[in-house]
């Protein structure tokens, strides 16, 4: 395998009696990068990440994960991955620093408590007792615990669930901390604009399929972005080529364009030739949850 590919899967199938949980998925992390595995309940992204934790088997399909075959299980490659899971039960009276040297334990080169801690912003915490922390410190602690065996390659899921939007942007910080760490991470998550945030890369899943893979800016090409803006003149003013996109309410043009550079110049060339005040113009690209949904459509199309 490529060494710089932290996973690689290939024709990846998951068959239960009464349906087809994961149905012959391909696709590859890069080491160091951030990629978000993206799906509604029942997709199948749970039972992926699974198999590649090396917790479920697999009914076919090929998989590598830093090398190794998950299902082999071996010791090399569990000190090799962290996993961040949605939910932990910990012992509420322990302190952050005696939970920390507790799961430490468990790895023959564990790394520094002492750095982690601060890596994961719980300097303040480190003698607070499990149950007097905040839910947002409970998932610093949940990632350092992660973090502990000092993994290439980190499993994150749902990081900021019950977040408040504040608490949730600092978990953000901490993620991208970690990129810069040389950390690969898989990201699982329900927050649209908490992948569109941290991660370079984006599988969409639905009904066991992968329906789109890219970044950003391919899984948005070819789609369309929208030019708005208020105008209060003669619509057989507006440019042909451009007036037959557009969509008119309450003299709010709105224009939908899969190519907003060349609309745009021919848009401002024609105000300017004219004259024409385009007031709130505004241009917007499709976001990743616009993409999720359209994406989702499509696989329920016959």
């Amino acid at each position: 395998m490529n060494s710089d590919i932290a996973i690689k899967v290939t024709n990846l199938k998951k068959y239960y009696p009464e349906h087809k949980a994961v149905n012959g998925i391909s696709f590859e992390v890069g080491k160091g990068e951030i990629f978000a595995l993206l799906g509604p309940n029942g997709a199948g992204k749970t039972t992926t990440v699974e198999i590649l934790e090396g917790h479920r088997g697999r009914t076919s399909g090929e998989v590598s994960v830093l090398g190794y075959d998950p299902k082999l299980n071996a010791p090399e490659f569990r000190e090799s991955i962290g996993i961040v899971l949605q939910e932990t039960n910990l012992d509420p009276y322990l302190k952050v620093e005696e939970i920390m040297t507790q799961f430490a334990g468990f790895y023959k080169n564990p790394r520094n408590i002492s750095e982690l801690i601060s890596i994961t912003g719980l300097d303040s915490f480190r003698n607070y007792r499990y149950r007097k922390l905040s839910g947002g410190q409970k998932r610093r602690l949940d990632v350092a615990i992660g973090l502990i065996g000092d993994p290439e390659l980190l499993f994150l899921d749902e990081p900021t669930t019950g977040f408040d939007p504040s608490a949730r942007r600092d978990a953000w910080d901490m993620i991208s901390e970690l990129k810069n760490l040389g950390k690969t991470i898989l990201l699982t998550t329900h927050y649209m604009e908490e992948a569109e945030v941290l991660a370079d890369r984006f599988a969409l899943m639905n009904n066991g399929l992968i329906g789109k893979i890219g970044t950003m800016d391919e899984l948005r090409n070819s789609k369309n972005s929208t030019i708005k803006f208020d105008y209060n003149g003669n619509l057989d003013m507006i440019p042909e080529n451009i007036r037959e996109h557009c969509s008119i309410t309450n003299k709010k043009i709105t224009i939908q364009t899969s190519m907003p550079t060349q609309t745009l110049s021919t848009l401002t060339l024609w105000a300017l030739n004219d004259n024409i005040d385009l007031q709130n113009l505004s241009v917007q690209a499709q976001s990743l949850e616009e993409i999720f949904l359209e994406s989702i459509k499509e696989s329920k199309t016959p």
